[in-house]
């Protein structure tokens, strides 16, 4: 049994997606996300999303985390730098509780899903949806979002993972 959690990162919502499973087969999975408040400081923010993503990490302990990576808008610099400091902290959770760290492109992340590198969150949500023929729209489009990223950590890493287990 193989544990993937995918991390979307972001300040005001920071999606979590986990599958597991046996060989190629998924055999379960989970999302949410954790929300972060505008009138907090954002030291505050970012040590809630550390705090809640260790302990989600110490608590299902995957055996590898894919997250997405960094990207910047040209119009909007200060996103991109923002968005760096929330992944820091992603990585450093991962760091703490030893858990292997892959990052994965946005847009890499949308071609190996939908088959196009500039699907919209629609696109991407039904897509993922219709892997795990889950019935009902999955929300917030960041746990849609990290659900896909572990889905790409499964198929992809989950058998170079088990070669180190045995």
């Amino acid at each position: 049994m193989i544990t993937v959690i995918g991390i979307d990162p972001g300040l005001a919502a920071t999606g979590v997606g986990i599958v597991r499973g046996n060989g190629r087969q998924v055999t379960g999975y989970s999302f949410g996300s954790i929300h972060t408040s505008k009138s907090t400081p954002l030291p505050e923010r970012l040590d809630q999303i550390f705090s809640k993503l260790l302990q989600l990490l110490k608590d299902e302990r995957p055996d590898v985390m894919v997250v997405e990576d960094v990207f910047s808008l040209g119009r909007y610099p200060k996103s991109g730098i923002t968005l760096g400091k929330v992944i820091g902290i992603v990585l450093l959770a991962a760091c703490h509780t030893g858990v292997r760290c892959v990052e994965i492109p946005v847009r890499e992340a949308k071609q190996v899903l939908t088959g196009n590198g500039n699907a919209g969150k629609a696109q991407l949500e039904e897509a993922v949806r219709n892997r795990l023929k889950h019935k009902v729209p999955i929300r917030p489009y960041h746990a849609s979002d990290a659900v896909g990223l572990a889905l790409i950590g499964f198929y992809r890493y989950a058998g170079s993972h088990r070669q180190k287990l045995a």
